[in-house]
């Protein structure tokens, strides 16, 4: 067999971007939190409520573990039921409700939290298979903090992106966060923002009108709040200040991005002396920089309108496949794509992703289950 035909065999043919783990029950995290925050996290968890309810619930419950507990809380479970079915080569871990520290009033608790649960992710997951990849949670609301957990967990090899969450009191590209930014592109990590977390706790509103009555309404204008930060990134000069740093945009959709990018340059046009600090057109840090990725992928009366739509913002290299297993509205890995042409899908699928976390050869699977 040729050398290029090996190399072929051994690429990742499918990764997924947005896969939520998380724990059998609050007290498993304990032996990595100190004990002063024990007796608050038993009682209160993250410490935020949603005021949203949702008739169809947020975990599918047909992926509950054989062995109890909610979904995705089982590695060994969540290999079976979603790596091994779909044949995935690899997931990227991006947590669960852990990610609300980021609103919790109490920096120091959201701190502890964080760091407690990245322990935890690399000793109960990352050591379970080397098909998973880990997503290091941060409190951005002390970025101080953040950057220190960056620089304490983000050189272990399973490490592979920070996340944080959405919800913020103020846009991601303000100075404020730049020490996040810093250590994240001192690391050699990407950062990810993900949703759920709008309006909650000591986030903004939602919307910049107020709060919408129901979840549906809340849930359909999700993606408003990811336009903010990707404007605010790009006008603020964060890719300018931090030329190597990536940002991925996890399930806030993909056909808004278009609208953005025009209007973003046309107004550069006019006002550019208003951002002196940019030295090219906004929809060129947008493509150099912005990935996102499928899940919820939008869904026109005709599906090739999505696909002229990718085309149109020149963003063939920056969408990444992802499920969002456990939840409700989980994307199928092998019916979500039918429509895209077979060189994007294959982009899409898993070579966008490669290139973004250095995942270029098949994990070894013999090593599973091995620390």
């Amino acid at each position: 067999m040729s050398t290029e035909a090996t190399n072929h065999i051994d690429k990742p043919n499918l990764i997924d971007t947005d896969v939520h783990n998380g724990m059998r029950r609050s007290e498993d995290l304990l032996p990595y939190l100190a004990k002063p925050w024990h007796s608050q996290w038993l009682a209160t968890g993250t410490g935020v409520g949603s005021p949203y309810y949702s008739t169809v619930g947020v975990i599918r419950k047909d992926a509950e573990p054989d062995s109890g507990g909610a979904s995705g809380s089982d590695p060994t479970y969540m290999i079976k039921d979603h790596l091994d079915r779909y044949g995935i080569d690899y997931a990227i871990l991006t947590g669960a409700s852990v990610l609300e520290m980021s609103i919790n009033p109490d920096c120091d608790y959201g701190n502890a939290v964080v760091a407690a649960y990245n322990d935890y992710l690399v000793d109960v997951w990352l050591s379970a298979s080397p098909r998973f990849k880990g997503s290091m949670v941060i409190n951005h609301a002390d970025p101080i903090a953040a950057a220190m957990e960056i620089d304490r967990m983000g050189k272990h090899p399973d490490i592979i992106q920070v996340i944080m969450c959405s919800g913020a009191r103020t846009p991601f590209g303000q100075r404020f966060y730049h020490p996040i930014y810093e250590a994240a592109e001192r690391n050699g990590l990407p950062m990810a923002i993900h949703p759920g977390t709008e309006g909650r706790g000591i986030a903004g509103a939602p919307t910049p009108s107020g709060y919408p009555s129901r979840y549906m309404e809340w849930h359909n204008i999700l993606p408003t709040n990811y336009m903010t930060h990707i404007n605010s990134l790009v006008c603020e000069g964060v890719f300018e200040k931090f030329p190597s740093l990536k940002f991925v945009g996890i399930e806030g959709g993909i056909a808004w991005l278009p609208h953005l990018m025009w209007r973003m340059d046309k107004n550069y046009r006019a006002l550019r002396d208003t951002t002196p600090w940019l030295k090219k057109f906004p929809s060129e840090y947008i493509r150099e920089h912005i990935y996102l990725t499928t899940q919820p992928i939008e869904e026109p009366e005709r599906p090739e309108h999505l696909v002229q739509i990718i085309q149109m913002s020149g963003c063939e290299d920056r969408v990444m496949f992802s499920s969002d297993y456990p939840h409700w509205d989980f994307d199928h890995p092998k019916l979500a794509l039918t429509a895209f042409p077979r060189e994007i899908r294959s982009k899409i699928q898993a070579a966008n992703a490669s290139k973004l976390y250095g995942l270029h050869t098949k994990p070894k699977l013999h090593l599973e289950g091995k620390p």
